[in-house]
């Protein structure tokens, strides 16, 4: 399996649904990017590094939203961090090293989005075990047999992340990386991670995932009719 080709600026957009505007940005932060006052104060005591994701990220929000026709707004971080978007619009957002993104959509048109970048490097030492089943990886141990060019446990990791940024603006609930089973189709770069906790809005989570330019993503959009 070769490294996914996609336009520059589309690494994003090409693991989303057509409802979802998306908005990505690679290596140094944009010198026009600002924020409102409301979340300046959020980030006042900020380190710098902290502050550039943090402000880059929501650049890139307010440009997917422009694209909705949605006037820009603050973007505070709520319970758990998640930020919370105007009336009416869904959205995540994501930031690794030299890579920052967004996805936003109506919602009367996508009910729920979750996105995660990660850098395309093996996890560390240890993370893996704690972030995943047997299961989970005697499946990445044949994956990695067969496509030993793609950084499995990172994509995992990855793809659980965004298993969880679309669940919490749904329900409101912490869902642990153990609350998750994750399979991929390699070839055709889709992943399900089948849910495990009781009282749960969806029994499935259906996302899609591509790495390019030493960056992984994946994303989950679900629609109202799934």
């Amino acid at each position: 399996m070769t490294e996914l080709r996609v336009p520059a600026g589309a690494l994003l957009a090409s693991v989303l649904p057509a409802q979802v505007r998306a908005e990505e940005w690679f290596g140094a932060d944009p010198a026009g990017a600002v924020l409102f006052p409301e979340e300046e104060a959020r980030i006042a005591k900020a380190v710098d590094k902290r502050r550039r994701e943090f402000t880059t990220v929501r650049h890139c929000a307010r440009a997917a939203m422009a694209r909705l026709g949605v006037p820009p707004a603050p973007l505070l971080p709520g319970e758990r961090g998640a930020p919370a978007w105007p009336d009416g619009v869904v959205g995540s957002m994501t930031h690794c090293a030299g890579y920052r993104a967004a996805a936003v959509a109506r919602r009367d048109e996508v009910r729920t989005i979750g996105i995660d970048a990660e850098p395309a490097l093996p996890l560390p030492d240890g993370v893996l075990r704690m972030t995943s089943s047997d299961e989970e990886r005697a499946r990445l141990a044949a994956y990695s047999a067969q496509f030993p060019e793609v950084c499995w446990d990172r994509l995992l990791f990855s793809a659980k992340e965004a298993v969880y940024k679309a669940w919490f603006p749904v329900t409101g609930r912490w869902l642990g990386f153990e609350d998750a089973d994750v399979e991929f189709d390699p070839e055709a770069r889709t992943f399900r991670a089948r849910l495990l906790v009781a009282d749960r809005p969806f029994d499935f989570l259906d996302g899609q995932w591509a790495a390019a330019g030493g960056i992984a993503v994946c994303a989950i959009a679900v629609l109202p009719a799934d």
